[in-house]
């Protein structure tokens, strides 16, 4: 590094978490902010990038995911930067608003951001004359802000209008200083949806110009963010509690593979069996009594959302696929000692399986195969967020969110139900619930813009600051 450089940062996208994790370095030591609980990513770009893990800091105390921080800094005997005034149960090294401190050769100053959090901090490195790379956690994102109602909701208001002045203090920096946000990346703790340049990283003064919080009075914002904040996933209230008590710094209870009379005991004693097949696969043949959750980035966040917190939860893979992907990505939020089933043919023979029919929205417009009584007594079941519904649906349609599913189930009326999300994935996961209840239903696994022409519009909500 020369006097006139910036900061070097490794990304690490996290995209089951919907987050990013951060190294800053100055080329031998690194700054880790924000890491997940699994470390490998972290310890890999590390090595690979020869760099020391000297520092690692949380930018406030998660609510959608355990950190590792305090794991990978014993694991490094590297100080764990933590604001000094969050109440945990471990020692780190409490940091206020103005502290600075050296890392290598850089400079890492400590900015307060209340707003996210009551004591969110952001972290400003920075080298010689060049531009600093800003590290703003869940403050100032892409195009947004962090969530404010995660703490407590009597604080919503009041921690929305810090996050305002938050933002202004950051809206100080130099136009030039990189903005690297946490969240904001596909996770509920993005206020709104983010933005950012085309290409290139977003500087503080490419907020100035697309950023609500910096163009909007604080009692506007404030009004506007909190009218636009949506639900969130059931399992975010547990991870604070988690995160303060360090939990994240150890390793999972550990996973075992059942046989199947020892999965059908768990079936019959009320554990939730997750299948994680493609949905068309489960949707083709399952075992009774189980919930088809395809494995991908989202797999986690909906079996958190929908798994009551606690239950007794086990895995159904393809024989001869390791579910070790999927239980790391329960453990990133807190769910472990998740068993396991393989589902191989012997298995599948002895049991009687589960089906039922995916269509499109061309089977939907063409009816039921041309039965004007089974046509008569379809449902369409719309599992989209209640924005996405009013953005536009179809005349007749039901509305219940994925999330709100297994509480509403006895209120979907009878008959065939249909049920479509956006692109079908959410839909799955309702088809399964639907058919676990017991009724009839046909999977719509169909992206909605092929239907969105038949749509009946509602009016589209009122602009708000967080997009």
């Amino acid at each position: 590094m020369t006097a006139s450089t910036t900061p070097s940062v490794i990304t690490l996208d996290l995209p089951h978490l919907g987050n990013r994790c951060h190294l800053v370095h100055d080329g031998a030591r690194a700054l880790v902010v924000d890491p997940p609980r699994d470390l490998a990513a972290v310890e890999g770009a590390a090595e690979e990038a020869q760099l020391e893990i000297a520092a690692v800091a949380d930018t406030h105390v998660h609510n959608d995911y355990l950190s590792g921080a305090l794991g990978l800094a014993r694991r490094h005997g590297a100080d764990y930067l933590l604001a000094a005034d969050e109440p945990v149960e471990f020692e780190r090294v409490g940091v206020r608003g103005g502290d600075v401190l050296e890392v290598g050769r850089l400079s890492v100053r400590v900015i307060d951001t209340p707003g996210h959090t009551r004591h969110h901090q952001a972290f400003l490195a920075s080298y010689g004359d060049g531009p600093g790379a800003l590290f703003s956690g869940g403050s100032l994102l892409h195009g947004t802000v962090g969530r404010t109602d995660l703490v407590d909701p009597a604080l919503t208001a009041t921690l929305a209008a810090a996050q305002w002045q938050s933002a202004r203090t950051l809206d100080e920096l130099p136009p030039a200083t990189r903005l690297h946000p946490t969240h904001g990346f596909g996770s509920f703790c993005a206020g709104g949806v983010t933005a950012g340049p085309d290409a290139g990283t977003p500087t503080v003064a490419d907020q100035r110009a697309t950023n609500p919080v910096l163009q909007l009075d604080r009692d506007p914002f404030v009004e506007a963010l909190v009218a636009g904040f949506g639900p969130y996933p059931a399992y975010y209230r547990h991870m604070g509690p988690l995160n303060r008590a360090g939990s994240g710094r150890r390793r999972p209870r550990p996973s075992r593979r059942l046989a199947l009379e020892e999965l059908l005991d768990a079936r019959d004693r009320g554990a939730w069996l997750v299948d994680l097949r493609p949905r068309r696969s489960y949707a083709a043949a399952h075992l009774p009594g189980t919930l088809g959750i395809e494995y991908g980035a989202q797999f986690a966040t909906y079996v958190g959302w929908l798994v009551p917190w606690g239950a007794e939860l086990v895995l159904l893979t393809p024989s001869g696929v390791d579910p070790a992907p999927a239980l790391t990505d329960l453990a990133a939020i807190g769910i472990e000692g998740v068993a396991t089933f393989a589902l191989d043919g012997a298995a599948h023979g002895d049991q009687p399986t589960g089906r039922y029919r995916v269509a499109d929205w061309a089977d939907w417009v063409s009816g039921s195969g041309g039965d004007p009584d089974l046509r008569a007594r379809r449902v369409l079941l719309d599992v989209r967020q209640r924005d996405e519904h009013d953005a536009g649906h179809l005349r007749g349609s039901v509305h219940i969110a994925l999330q709100d599913l297994p509480a509403r189930i006895a209120q979907v009326p009878p008959g065939e139900v249909w049920v479509h999300c956006r692109s079908g994935f959410r839909a799955g996961i309702a088809a399964a619930l639907l058919a676990r209840a017991g009724r009839s239903v046909v999977h719509l696994d169909d992206d909605w813009q092929r239907v969105a022409g038949s749509a009946v519009p509602r009016p589209r909500p009122a602009a708000r600051p967080a997009g």
